[in-house]
């Protein structure tokens, strides 16, 4: 049991990455509202690297985020939050395939590997934690200028982006937890096996004392 748990943690792991990935790479983070328009002649979104404009044709026209410091803070530290995501995303994956029961690399035991394998469970935990706080952060700053009665620029709305990154982020999170509790539910078993083991081993001698000793001949 506790290697099919690995194994679907693991998978979950894999799968959350890709996600991540896709959210990062995705146009809509944030999507133009129409709320109160009359007339709709063009769309605008953006995402953390570039801002983009589309007609009533379709044809748009993206412009990249040209200065780094000319960003708001809470930008510069959802791009960080979401590289280091990816990076540790990867380093889980390395990880936890070193940690699986069903791969065989070297001559570590069973207890090594399901260490090893409870690391790269800890690291998808963390990796969906900075994904997570990445796009919270974004959409909370969304929310709050779309809620402000004296914003004057354009608000917008939650976008594809976002949503991509609460599932990836979830799917990390996920699957390092059942990488965790599968390490810890096969080494409690283990552990435990081995104490009745030892205990049923055990052999009692008894002192042996005269009278038995006289008994016996007599």
């Amino acid at each position: 049991m506790s290697t099919g748990l690995e194994v679907t943690g693991f998978l979950l792991g894999v799968a959350s990455w890709l996600v991540t990935g896709t959210s990062l790479a995705n146009d809509y983070w944030k999507v133009s509202s129409f709320s109160g328009s009359v007339i709709i002649s063009n769309r605008q979104y953006e995402n953390l690297w570039h801002s983009c404009a589309e007609d009533s044709s379709g044809i748009a026209e993206c412009r990249d985020f040209q200065s780094i410091l000319g960003l708001e803070g809470y930008i510069q530290a959802c791009r960080a939050l979401m590289i280091i995501a990816l990076i540790l995303g990867l380093l889980s994956m390395v990880v936890s395939m070193l940690g699986l029961k069903c791969i065989r690399i070297g001559s570590a035991n069973d207890q090594t590997k399901s260490k090893i394998a409870t690391t790269g469970g800890i690291l998808f935990i963390l990796a969906g934690l900075c994904t997570m706080i990445a796009v919270s952060w974004y959409a909370a700053r969304i929310v709050q200028d779309f809620y402000e009665p004296r914003y004057g620029g354009i608000k917008f709305e939650l976008g594809a982006g976002l949503y991509l990154g609460w599932g990836g982020a979830s799917l990390s999170i996920l699957g390092g937890a059942l990488l965790c509790c599968a390490c810890k539910d096969a080494s409690a078993g283990k552990s435990k096996g081995a104490y009745y083991a030892a205990g049923q081993g055990q052999k009692i001698h008894k002192p042996v004392s005269d009278v038995d000793t006289a008994r016996a001949y007599v």
